[in-house]
C-alpha cells in the first residue's frame, strides 16, 4: 500500500495519517500473544517509520513482553481500547500498526507469516508463502524477509 493511508480506532476518537515514507510489506503474526491480544487466530501489520505517524485523539498505553523478548509498547485508543500500534525496543524508529485499523484494510495481503509454529492448525497458508517459526531480530532483517512496501 503506497501513497498516504489514513485510520482510526473503532469508536472514532482516534485518527490517524501515514505519509508516504518508509514501510514495510504487511505481515501476518500468528503468536499466542496476538491470538490472545485479538481474539483471533493471527494478526496482521505494517511496520513503518514513527516519523510518518500524525495520531490526533487520546490514547493510552501500555506495555508487554513480547515472545521474542522485546520490550513493546503498546498504543490503542483510551475510549474504545482499540490497539493502534506497537512500538517494540529492538526496532528502533519503527512501530507496527495494526492493518485492521487502516480505512482500506480490505486491500491489505499479508507479504508473509511470522511465528507460524504457534499458528492455529486450521489455518492453511497459501501456497509459496514466506513464512518464520519465529521473527527476524534486526529491522533490516524485517526488510529482507517481509519487503518493502
Amino acid at each position: 500500500m503506497k501513497g498516504i493511508l489514513k485510520g482510526g480506532c473503532l469508536c472514532g476518537a482516534v485518527r490517524y495519517t501515514l505519509k508516504d515514507g518508509v514501510r514495510l510489506a504487511p505481515y501476518a503474526c500468528h503468536c499466542t500473544d496476538c491470538q490472545t491480544r485479538t481474539g483471533s487466530a493471527f494478526s496482521e501489520h505494517m511496520l513503518v517509520a514513527e516519523a510518518d505517524l500524525e495520531l490526533s485523539g487520546d490514547v493510552n498505553t501500555g506495555r508487554a513482553t513480547q515472545p521474542s523478548g522485546a520490550q513493546s509498547k503498546i498504543v490503542g485508543c483510551a475510549v474504545c481500547m482499540a490497539r493502534i500500534y506497537a512500538q517494540n525496543d529492538t526496532r528502533p524508529g519503527f512501530i507496527s500498526i495494526r492493518c485492521g485499523t487502516l480505512d482500506r484494510s480490505a486491500e491489505i495481503v499479508p507479504a508473509a507469516h511470522i511465528w507460524v509454529r504457534s499458528k492455529q492448525p486450521w489455518i492453511a497458508l497459501p501456497a509459496g508463502a514466506r513464512q518464520m517459526d519465529g521473527q527476524p531480530r534486526k529491522t533490516e532483517d524485517w526488510a529482507a524477509f517481509v519487503g518493502l512496501v
